[in-house]
């Protein structure tokens, strides 16, 4: 059966820890794919009818139009893998080819699996770092990285430690919540019920919050809502797609934010990589194979951390010194990779593909 078949695939994706299944069609067949630690890794091959069987049997679970194949569809469902877990939440996007075949991706959501665990990083003192600006009472700091790469991890992480000793009422506004955290008030993004990111702000900032986190500032009205609340009192966290500290200033600024407003309200920028450990003993990078390393701590994060009177320098310097010559941290990602890889903690491999040209 079709559902079994889903069942079995869902459970070694749990197993493997992937983030994400793909259903890749070929000219003749369809190739199940699993991305782990940011890898995709061949799991089997398909006929294009258990293929074309199996994406229409998540379609339909995802509520979906299962008879239109032709534009790409996005939704979400949740799958029982066992009677005594949880229910698994599953984020599905499909696209067709030019042959009309359709390619799936599915989006595991681990947040009602995994217990909360600690930040893994390589080097300590930068983690230190910015929990102290995650323990400031307002003021802005800003995460960037790509997909994947841990950035609403670890900020949960760092508040959940914070709640342990204060009281505090965070208030998150994601697209789409991905980890379930109780302590906090957790709203979602809903573009068809136009719920929208500066619309949430907006309102949550009449519920008194201590913290906001901001799961991504997209446009100009999210950003002027986001300097808003730090100027409020708030301690405003957000996330910004940017390749460094330093592209973060300059992205802001295409925001149409100001050097003065950014002078007032921001404490932090910090930029993260996950990169895959080294292990010594297998003399290559820790896989899934690698029984040296434990499965959840096979990659851990690197950071860049623009803060103090370095940032302030950079903010004054302006747009155009931001994106041409700046002034910048002394310890960036690619200072931070050589270190790693020095120290022998990761591959000469990891080194180049994570490197920031």
């Amino acid at each position: 059966m079709i559902e079994e078949e889903v069942k079995n695939i869902l459970q070694i994706a749990i197993q493997q820890q992937a983030s994400d299944i793909h259903l890749m069609p070929k000219s003749s067949h369809y190739e199940l794919l699993l991305s782990v630690h940011g890898q995709l890794n061949f799991l089997k091959e398909l006929t294009d009818k258990d293929a074309k069987r199996m994406i229409a049997q998540l379609k339909f679970l995802a509520d979906l139009d299962v008879g239109e194949k032709r534009r790409p569809q996005s939704g979400a469902c949740e799958f029982e893998i066992e009677k005594e877990m949880p229910p698994i939440e599953l984020r599905l996007s499909t696209i067709t080819d030019v042959n009309l075949k359709e390619s799936l991706v599915i989006r595991v959501i681990y947040s009602r699996i995994h217990q909360a665990q600690a930040v893994n990083c390589y080097f300590p003192s930068d983690l230190q770092l910015l929990k102290s600006l995650v323990q400031r009472k307002s003021g802005l700091i800003l995460i960037s990285g790509p997909v994947g790469s841990g950035k609403t991890t670890t900020i949960y992480q760092l508040l959940r430690e914070r709640m342990v000793h204060e009281k505090l009422q965070i208030i998150t506004m994601e697209d789409p919540v991905e980890i379930r955290e109780e302590s906090f008030l957790q709203t979602q993004i809903n573009e068809k019920a136009a719920i929208s990111y500066d619309l949430l702000i907006k309102s949550a900032l009449r519920h008194h919050p201590d913290i906001l986190f901001i799961g991504e500032i997209r446009d100009e009205e999210t950003a002027r809502m986001t300097i808003r609340g730090a100027l409020t009192g708030h301690l405003m966290i957000a996330t910004l797609h940017a390749t460094n500290t330093l592209g973060v200033i300059g992205r802001l600024m295409e925001l149409q934010i100001s050097p003065q407003q950014l002078s007032q309200t921001l404490i932090g920028v910090v930029s993260q990589r996950l990169v895959p450990r080294y292990c010594l003993c297998c003399h290559k990078i820790s896989t899934n194979h690698c029984p040296h390393i434990p499965a959840t701590q096979k990659r851990a994060a690197l950071f860049e951390l623009l803060t103090g009177p370095t940032l302030k320098e950079v903010i004054l310097q302006g747009q155009k010194q931001v994106i041409d010559q700046p002034v910048g941290p002394k310890l960036t990602l690619n200072h931070q990779l050589r270190k790693a890889w020095a120290y022998g903690y990761i591959h000469q491999e990891s080194y180049h593909q994570f490197e920031v040209l």
